[in-house]
């Protein structure tokens, strides 16, 4: 059997098109290939020096008979000599059949990415000719596919138990999947990262996927984009993962709960609550966080006290005024962008300035004295972030409305007259002391 044909069975795409040809990037090592039928297979040749290979279209379901039979030593060396590193298989109508037939054939490639997009899987396969079977694939992905419920394929799972116990990255995304059962994610024994976004997930469909024993050493999850509302509920729902670092909860609705008392992993140390309509930081936070990233919400103040933070993102909310930094004897990173902060209080400009980035673009700046002031010197330490100077303009007063904050005057008279007319006060008291003493004591001044 040749390289070609060995390479065409393991992409699943034997079909006839018009646009039936191969396209390879010899720079991104690349390769795209379009509809192959039988005919145009000598296409497929010169994908043998990508480490990607796309498949896109293709009429799977006339080869669901098609004879696959066992490999002779030549073309498992074959298989074994090819650097292609992930396929993706898109627009395709995918038979689970035959896809249960094919997938062990991937145990002589170097294959370590697998992605399916746009597909629809039809049908149930067999897969007992998976037991016990290793695979090198350990990232797999489906994005915008269609299947059957996954409920009641358990026995499936239980037959790739041995390669899904190995995998470490697994993503199902805008697959309008509403749980996960339990006993599937049993099976992901070593699944370090997991995303889910862009799916129907709500509340209660958490505590039934991440139940006890399921996803055990997951570490990062993403569940952005979905039905999630109750900052309780996602709660309870995670918090059997005792090893999970980060998750990124952003773009859904979630209504903050003050009384609750979950409490969050304490391995927890990146959380992304962005675009998540609150209007008050929710409590309980993960207390070992080091990544807080509570952007694009509708937040007034935010008056929290976290010992390991690093790294805090405000921007684009309503806050009138800076957090304290000594909340967070850790921080590094503070972003306020497009707030309502018109100040930096005098108090805080020093421990603004010990942080490596700081941003506060896009604010309606107030240009008094202090206010340019701190911003310029801010500036000076070289520790504000992106957008200086161009984004950071004066509000008030009327003389500098729209004025850049970096070219407003910061003179002596204007802002610091105090200093200036105190010690002229002082010269001419003692000027009108001495002229007087002068005049008691004409001939004495007269000698000087």
């Amino acid at each position: 059997m040749s390289v070609a044909v060995l390479l065409l069975l393991l992409g699943l795409l034997v079909a006839e098109g018009r646009r039936d040809r191969c396209f390879f990037n010899r720079t991104q090592e690349y390769c795209v290939c379009y509809n192959l039928s039988e005919e145009t297979i000598g296409s497929i040749i010169q994908c043998l020096a990508a480490t990607v290979v796309e498949f896109r279209g293709g009429d799977l379901e006339k080869y669901i008979a098609f004879p696959i039979r066992d490999l002779d030593p030549s073309a498992i060396e074959t298989l074994g000599s090819l650097v292609i590193q992930k396929i993706i298989i898109g627009n395709v109508l995918v038979p689970e059949i035959l896809l249960a037939r094919v997938l062990r054939f991937f145990s002589y490639t170097h294959v370590q990415e697998l992605a399916f997009e746009s597909c629809i899987f039809q049908g149930t396969g067999n897969w007992s000719g998976m037991d016990g079977q290793n695979l090198p694939i350990v990232s797999l992905s489906f994005h915008n596919v269609t299947s059957s419920p996954l409920t009641g394929h358990e026995q499936a799972f239980s037959s790739l138990s041995r390669w899904l116990g190995t995998l470490q990255e697994l993503a199902v995304t805008g697959s309008h999947v509403l749980s996960l059962p339990c006993a599937i994610g049993r099976v992901f024994r070593a699944l370090r990262s997991l995303s889910l976004a862009h799916n129907s997930l709500g509340d209660g469909s958490l505590a039934p996927t991440f139940c006890q024993g399921a996803f055990p050493h997951l570490q990062e999850l993403s569940l952005h984009h979905n039905n999630l509302s109750s900052y309780h509920s996602v709660c309870e729902g995670v918090q059997l993962l005792l090893e999970l670092q980060h998750l990124d909860l952003s773009h859904n609705q979630l209504m903050a709960n003050s009384s609750s008392s979950c409490q969050w992993p304490a391995s927890l140390r990146r959380f992304n609550l962005s675009s998540t309509g609150l209007d008050e930081v929710p409590t309980p936070l993960p207390p070992n966080l080091e990544v807080l990233d509570m952007s694009h919400n509708h937040l007034h103040a935010v008056d929290i006290s976290l010992s390991s933070l690093k790294k805090l993102f405000l921007n684009q909310n309503l806050l009138q005024a800076v957090p304290s930094i000594r909340n967070y004897p850790k921080l590094d990173t503070l972003h306020l962008d497009n707030n309502s902060i018109s100040e930096l209080p005098r108090d805080e400009l020093k421990l603004l300035g010990r942080l490596q980035d700081v941003a506060v673009a896009d604010n309606p700046f107030s240009c008094s004295c202090s206010g340019a002031g701190g911003l310029q010197a801010l500036a000076a330490t070289g520790h504000l972030g992106q957008g200086w100077p161009e984004d950071y303009r004066c509000q008030s007063p009327a003389q500098y409305q729209g004025w850049p904050v970096a070219q407003v005057p910061l003179s002596v008279l204007r802002c610091h007259l105090a200093a200036v007319v105190a010690p002229l006060c002082v010269i001419l008291a003692l000027l009108c002391v001495a002229g007087a003493v002068c005049l008691l004591r004409t001939r004495p001044c007269s000698r000087a």
